[in-house]
């Protein structure tokens, strides 16, 4: 059987995106795509994704899809959004100095959940200041991990 992510992760690269993130819902049915755009701006930021970006991105994975034999009814394809899920040691480091949520499989001192901001991660654990200290939470206890959205207010 092919491996969705692989082929998802391959054909974005091959058009100059990253694979954020993927999601199979209704059985398999429906396919779930997020990208980021790999080239930087002058000012080192990576550009927005587009509209025409998701077009481009949904053209090519039908036909690779099809190739392949994964079979769907609905593709979608979109930006991760401003609560950009965060996965790898590479997107907690990318984001630090940001507000996350963490959600933990098994609590810590009672709670699952943390908001905070990131402050580093490796490849085993990421670290999040929550309230002032420092907490260090291992990978493969992590639920979920996303941003914090900044709200206009929030920055002022």
């Amino acid at each position: 059987m092919t491996d969705i992510h692989q082929v998802l992760e391959s054909t974005a690269a091959s058009l100059g995106y990253e694979l954020v993130h993927h999601e199979l819902a209704q059985g398999g049915r429906l396919v779930r795509v997020f990208i980021e755009r790999t080239d930087v701006d002058e000012g080192g930021a990576r550009p927005s994704i587009t509209h025409v970006d998701c077009q481009r991105l949904t053209r090519q994975l039908r036909r690779v899809l099809e190739v392949e034999g994964i079979g769907y009814e609905r593709l979608e394809v979109s930006s991760p959004g401003l609560d950009r899920v965060l996965k790898r040691p590479a997107d907690f480091q990318r984001f630090a100095g940001e507000r996350a949520e963490v959600r933990l499989r098994v609590p810590l001192n009672g709670q699952r959940r943390f908001v905070g901001v990131v402050r580093g991660a490796s490849a085993e654990e990421v670290e999040l200041e929550v309230e002032g200290t420092v907490m260090s939470f291992a990978f493969v206890n992590l639920d979920k991990a996303r941003l914090v959205p900044k709200l206009w207010r929030e920055r002022q």
